[in-house]
Parts: structure tokens; C-alpha cells; sequence
């Protein structure tokens, strides 16, 4: 998993990553099998370590979802997260800001979407959608951009000092597989609801939100909160992935059951 770990305070470059990588798996149907049973092993091995967090509610987890249109954070909260109980779990989208939102500092929306003790929280898109597509479209000076950095670093780092672990996923998918999604989406009429003429439009910055989402990793990968680049250009790969760190992570947390109430035996009790 290192591999794909954007080493905090490293000149981290996009391009030593590729969208096409498997890990150790082969690129092959036996490869992918492979690799979707293991999936499904962490996913169930999910649904028991939500519930002891839930269950002890000292403690939340915060996944951060980013990357190009067709990248797949909607695959991945439909096959990663399948298996936990939507009770303990709360997914937010960011999109842009209302009115209200815009009146306030960049980040008041997103803490308010910020997951409470016991919980999963997912950011289908984040505050980092505040930095990347204004930067790219101009909206924002370089002193402005360093300042939201700043913000953002210490966001993050208030909420792992509070008890939530923040972990960042940049979905890297090639132009080219970008262009089949798309193609695909418009094709099938089941999912031509979710086409847009703006995500054509974005095409012509490709290389602009390239270079943005590269310096974005570069400043806000910290101890903290460290950026995985996740090659998903196979999707079957993007989701192994996501929940093996996703399942280790929560394992690393070292969750237990809390006692039931004092004063009670229960190896005696029998409930009539």
C-alpha cells in the first residue's frame, strides 16, 4: 500500500503513478477474481468493525473521496461501503456553494458535514472542490490558494487531534479511460441521467487539473492526513484497494465493544 502513499513533504509527481496499475494482482480476468473475492472479504470484515466503532463512539473515521469526473467515487461507495449499516454511516457531496455557504468562510459547510463520534463519514467530493476548480478557471490568486492550503492543513489536524481519522483517496484515472466513461454514460440509457455537457467542457483543462490536483497532494499530504493515490483506471483494482486500507485503518484503531452497564452479571443473568 506505500506504493501509492504520497509521502508528506515530497515533490510527489502524478506521473510515477499509473492509472493502468494492478498492484501485485495480473491484469487478466484470473487477476481481477482475484482480486474481487479479496474485496468482498474486507467488505464483510467492514461490517464488524463499523459496529465496534459505532458501538464505543469515542472515535470516527472521515474518507475523502477527490478526482476527475468519471473517477468513480460513486463506485466506490456502492462496492466498498455495501457492507456497513447505513445508521453509522453519512455521505455528503459538496457542489457549488448556495447563498448561504458563499457568505461564510470556504470551510463552514464542510465542518458541519464533519462525521460525529461512532460514525463513517464520506466526502463525495470535499473542500478541496474550493481550491481545484477555481484555481483552474482563474478564481483565484496564488496568495488566496496558499492561504486555503494553510486552512485546510489545520482543518484536518483539528479533527485528528478530536478523535476522527481523515483518509484521502485521489481516484487517478487516464484521459483517455475518462473519454470511454463518458462515452459509455451517454450511450447507456439507464445511465445517461448522470451526463453532463460540462464534464466535456472540463475536458479542455485536463492538463490544468493534472497539474492542480498534483500541487493540491504536494501541500496537504500530512502525517496527519496523507493522500492515497489510487490507480482506477480498472475499476476492480480501485475498489481492492480502497477497502484494504479502509479495513487496516479501522483495525489499527484497535476498536472494542464497550462493558455493559455496572453492577449487572450477566453470566448469571436470565432474563424471564
Amino acid at each position: 500500500m506505500k506504493r501509492y502513499f504520497a509521502r508528506p513533504g515530497s515533490q510527489f509527481k502524478l506521473k510515477d503513478v499509473s492509472p493502468d496499475e494492478t498492484g501485485g494482482f495480473d491484469d487478466t480476468p484470473e487477476g481481477e477474481e482475484e482480486a474481487r473475492k479479496k474485496t468482498k472479504r474486507y467488505v464483510e470484515k467492514l461490517d464488524d468493525l463499523q459496529e465496534r466503532l459505532y458501538a464505543g463512539a469515542n472515535r470516527s473515521l472521515l474518507i475523502v473521496l477527490q478526482g476527475t469526473d468519471t473517477s468513480g467515487k460513486d463506485g466506490v461507495i456502492e462496492k466498498v461501503m455495501s457492507g456497513i449499516n447505513p445508521q453509522g454511516c453519512r455521505v455528503s457531496s459538496f457542489k457549488t456553494p448556495t447563498h448561504q455557504e458563499a457568505a461564510h468562510d470556504f470551510l463552514w459547510r464542510v465542518h458541519r458535514e464533519a462525521p460525529p463520534k461512532g460514525f463513517i463519514g464520506i466526502f463525495n467530493r470535499s473542500h478541496y472542490e474550493d481550491i481545484i476548480v477555481p484555481r483552474v478557471h482563474g478564481a483565484l490568486s496564488d496568495g488566496v490558494l496558499e492561504e486555503r492550503f494553510g486552512h485546510i492543513n489545520d482543518f484536518e489536524r483539528l479533527l485528528d487531534e478530536n478523535g476522527t481519522v481523515v483518509l484521502k483517496f485521489f481516484l487517478h484515472i487516464s484521459k483517455d479511460e475518462q473519454r470511454k466513461r463518458l462515452q459509455a454514460r451517454a450511450d447507456d440509457p439507464k445511465k445517461q441521467w448522470k451526463f453532463n455537457v460540462t464534464d466535456l467542457n472540463e475536458r479542455k483543462y485536463w492538463k490544468d487539473y493534472q497539474t492542480a490536483f498534483q500541487d493540491m497532494i504536494r501541500k496537504t499530504s500530512t502525517k496527519r492526513a496523507i493522500w492515497t493515490v489510487v490507480p482506477a483506471n480498472r475499476k476492480w483494482f480501485r475498489n481492492y484497494l480502497v477497502a484494504k486500507i479502509v479495513v487496516k485503518t479501522l483495525e489499527d484503531m484497535k476498536l472494542r465493544y464497550p462493558p455493559g452497564p455496572p453492577g449487572i452479571d450477566f453470566k448469571k443473568l436470565r432474563i424471564r
